[in-house]
């Protein structure tokens, strides 16, 4: 899913029903964002561990309950999130070397929702034979997969949009893949250029009809925004 990834696998991925966007986009009053907020933060709660790694289209396990998958550029804080969703420090390694994650890692929310962690795309230094078998694991997974919810794509705040992210949106479009854009490390914006990219976000989610309407931006090291995710995703959750 690189920079030059306009084409091709994305005719090949069976098309997906789109999920409604639900959540606090559906939200009337002050009262019911506070129990949706209040459902995330129990969600998240429970217990949470891995559960599940595939490296390959063959290794990846049947599908069961519902998933959401966290794609993004190469170190656009992937791990840094998931740990922060979980109250984990370690239950994503995160590492400073852009694109060490080369599996989807599936782990277990309390029996009631799977968070998979995708590798990573973009990254210029990854040898093309490596890039490509990463790509074709994850077109794999995407591939009509019955249980995905949601793909929750995630933009770093910091640089904005990439040839890369405008590729994957596309992909997830066409592949009619119900997808969500999470803008990462906000806390590292100053308030005017981060109101600008949410901006920026919104309009480019509107042109994507495969794109939930809500855009959330978050901070790992601060907790800005992770509420806000959690209740996102607990409304993708078994009850």
């Amino acid at each position: 899913m690189g920079d030059d990834a306009q084409g091709g696998p994305a005719a090949t991925i069976a098309r997906q029903d789109v999920t409604p966007a639900g959540g606090l986009a559906e939200a009337a009053d002050e009262a019911t964002r506070a129990a949706l907020i209040e459902a995330g933060r129990v969600l998240f709660a429970g217990a949470c561990a891995f559960v599940h790694a595939a490296q390959t289209p063959d290794q990846l396990p049947p599908p069961h309950g519902p998933e959401v998958a966290f794609a993004g550029r190469s170190n656009v804080g992937k791990s840094s999130l998931l740990n922060a969703l979980t109250g984990r420090r370690t239950l994503a390694r995160v590492s400073a070397t852009p694109g060490r994650t080369k599996q989807l890692n599936f782990f277990d929310l309390a029996g009631r929702l799977t968070l998979v962690d995708m590798p990573g795309y973009g990254y210029a230094e990854a040898a093309k034979s490596v890039k490509e078998a990463w790509q074709g694991t994850m077109f794999a997974y995407l591939r009509g997969r019955p249980t995905l919810r949601r793909v929750m794509l995630l933009i770093d705040a910091r640089v904005g949009f990439k040839p890369a992210d405008a590729a994957a949106m596309a992909l997830l479009n066409d592949a009619a893949v119900a997808f969500q854009l999470v803008l990462t490390k906000a806390d590292k914006v100053k308030p005017a250029p981060l109101a600008a990219i949410v901006l920026e976000a919104e309009a480019r989610a509107r042109a994507h009809t495969a794109a939930h309407p809500l855009v959330l931006a978050t901070s790992a090291e601060t907790g800005d925004g992770i509420a806000e995710l959690r209740t996102e995703l607990a409304s993708l959750a078994l009850p």
